[in-house]
């Protein structure tokens, strides 16, 4: 019995090994977000929400038909597309004291997008900070920053941020504060961790050997990093902070009753709602529902185009 020979085993032509690319370019990386938006339709939509938002917020003087504050107790509740006795019409009727509800409802984008843009960058410049000191030098700053953020956790926010302004007064400045330190601790935690595990990579090895200073070290070498999971931190909290100033002005404690908002028209419209006087509780209500829809899904969007691990080459 003779035993054939088995045939010389094929060797199966391996592909190239992929030479580096270059990084892209900002064309090239704006071309990728512009696909990458297209592709999943839904944030295409809340871009557009958000421009029509920042429209209001930059051109509401100029585009809103009445004086915000200017009170007609003659047309007093009036119905959406009322005329005015004066020339003009209430496109979205008047409250109960005679005010243009789109008037108000322009101004009111502009606090909102204000506080929420300002306490954002208050709040996530203290906890980024906090956290780079935390998470690179370990030790009693490390025990000092978490512990007080515990602390501050173990408060319900929304009543230490009515303690607050029960104290300090209804006012924009101050709300931006109040809501920007209870924002701090979300930022720490996770700049704390992602500096925990970058500090012991080569490159900032390799900075250390180079003789870098300790603050370029974290600033110049470990901060950049981690600004991406940042981003979509901010994306996430603009929402929560705008709910929280909402939630606040409709308690009376945001600003002064003087300046428009969206919280404060809904808390005007409450001894409306039986009344069937459905608008002033629908327009900021709309309002303030499709601007934090709109920023989670940008959020969402974000962290899914930011994520390593999603990124396509060629």
């Amino acid at each position: 019995m003779t035993v054939e020979a088995l045939p010389p085993a094929t060797v199966e032509a391996q592909a190239p090994a992929p030479s580096l690319l270059p990084p892209p370019t900002r064309r090239q990386a704006m071309r990728r977000a512009v696909r990458s938006m297209v592709g999943a339709r839904w944030p295409l939509v809340a871009v557009a929400i958000l421009a029509v938002v920042v429209f209001a917020a930059l051109f509401g003087p100029q585009v809103s038909p009445f004086d915000p504050n200017r009170q007609n107790i003659m047309l007093r509740l009036a119905d959406p597309m009322t005329e005015a006795r004066r020339g003009g019409t209430y496109l979205l009727g008047t409250d109960g004291l005679g005010r243009d509800v789109l008037s108000r409802l322009l101004y009111g984008a502009r606090v909102s997008l204000l506080v929420g843009i300002c306490a954002i960058l208050v709040g996530g410049t203290i906890g980024t900070v906090a956290g780079l000191l935390a998470g690179y030098f370990g030790g009693w700053v490390d025990d000092v920053v978490m512990r007080l953020g515990d602390i501050q956790l173990a408060f319900p926010f929304i009543l230490l941020a009515i303690m607050f302004l029960v104290v300090l007064g209804p006012g924009v400045v101050n709300i931006i504060i109040v809501l920007g330190i209870g924002q701090w601790v979300t930022y720490a935690r996770i700049v704390r961790a992602q500096t925990l595990s970058l500090r012991e990579k080569e490159y900032v090895e390799a900075a250390r050997a180079l003789g870098d200073r300790t603050v370029s070290v974290i600033f110049r070498t470990i901060l950049p990093n981690i600004v991406a999971p940042l981003t979509v931190i901010a994306s996430f909290n603009v929402a929560s902070v705008i709910l929280s100033e909402a939630s606040l002005s409709f308690l009376g404690l945001g600003v002064p009753p003087s300046v428009p908002t969206w919280g404060s028209m809904l808390a005007e419209s409450r001894d409306q709602l039986l009344a069937n006087k459905w608008w002033l509780a629908f327009y900021p209500g709309m309002a303030i529902v499709l601007t934090v829809l709109s920023f989670n899904i940008l959020g969402d969007w974000l962290r899914d185009f930011l994520d390593p691990r999603l990124k396509t080459t060629g």
